[in-house]
């Protein structure tokens, strides 16, 4: 088990986002912009689904893994922190996912 969590990540990108490093792929992906980041983020996504129907769990990881970084990425140059998003997390677990589904169209 590892002691690297997503908010290790978080802070890397938002690091690397702003450094104007040419070397980094995190600060040319925000300098592209966020409809290139958000495609990126769209392809990583269909890329982790395909591994996901395949036999090799080592491809699944790798794919989730840019999954999860993209993801990162798109959430820093919308100025969302992971925080937020853990925040909605916890408070959808004091019901199931159905209910809590069937309260969001309720709205």
């Amino acid at each position: 088990m590892t002691d690297f969590t997503l908010a290790d990540l978080e802070k890397i990108v938002a690091t690397r986002a702003s450094s104007g490093d040419e070397n980094s792929w995190t600060a040319k992906l925000v300098s592209k912009g966020i409809e290139k980041a958000s495609k990126k983020l769209g392809e990583e996504a269909v890329e982790t689904v395909i591994a996901s129907l395949g036999d090799d769990s080592s491809a699944l990881v790798a794919e989730t893994a840019d999954l999860l970084y993209h993801l990162l990425v798109v959430l820093h140059m919308r100025g969302v922190a992971l925080d937020d998003v853990m925040a909605e997390l916890q408070g959808r677990t004091g019901q199931t996912g159905l209910q809590e589904k069937a309260a969001r169209t309720a709205e």
